[in-house]
C-alpha cells in the first residue's frame, strides 16, 4: 500500500506542478539572489542547447533566464526519475517490470505534456518527453544495478 502511496504523491506532485503557469513556476528573483555573482558563467557560456526552433544559451536568454531552463530540465529529468522508481516498485517482481516501467513513464510523459499545453503559457514539448524518459530510464537501470549488486553480495 505504501507503494501506491508513494506512486500517487508523485503524481499528485507532478499535476500541480503542470498546472502552473510559468510565471508561477519561475525563481528568476530567487537565482538573482543566490547567484549574483553568476558562478560559472564562463563555463556555461560554452553550452548551447537545441530546443524548439531557437539554441538555448547564455548569449540568447541572459545568465538567469538559462540557469533557470537547465534547473526546469533537471527537474523534469529528476521528476520523472521518481515516478519511474514509484513505478517500479509497484510493478514488483513483475517479469519486463524495467521495460513496463520506461514505457509507462513516457506514456504520463506524453499525457502530461498534452494536458500541459491547456495551461496558459505553456506548451507540450516533444523535447520535454525524451528528458522525462530519458531520466525515467537512467533511473531504472541505476535501481537495476544496485538490486544485481545486492543479489551478487547474497
Amino acid at each position: 500500500m505504501k507503494k501506491w502511496l508513494f506512486l500517487l504523491l508523485v503524481i499528485i506532485i507532478l499535476i500541480i506542478s503542470s498546472s502552473m503557469t510559468y510565471e508561477q513556476q519561475s525563481i528568476l528573483p530567487e537565482l538573482e539572489d543566490v547567484l549574483a555573482h553568476k558562478p560559472f558563467e564562463q563555463q556555461l557560456s560554452v553550452l548551447k542547447i537545441p530546443y524548439w526552433d531557437t539554441v538555448v544559451s547564455i548569449e540568447e536568454r541572459g545568465y538567469f533566464r538559462f540557469v533557470e531552463f537547465l534547473l526546469r530540465k533537471l527537474t523534469h529529468f529528476l521528476g520523472f526519475g521518481c515516478i519511474a522508481l514509484a513505478i517500479y516498485f509497484v510493478w514488483g517482481k513483475r517479469r519486463y517490470a524495467a521495460i513496463g516501467t520506461i514505457v509507462s513513464t513516457m506514456l504520463i510523459a506524453v499525457v502530461d505534456e498534452f494536458r500541459q499545453s491547456f495551461t496558459p503559457g505553456r506548451i507540450m514539448s516533444w523535447q520535454d518527453v525524451v528528458v522525462d524518459t530519458v531520466g525515467a530510464f537512467c533511473f531504472t537501470c541505476i535501481l537495476l544495478l544496485i538490486k544485481n549488486r545486492k543479489e551478487r553480495i547474497r
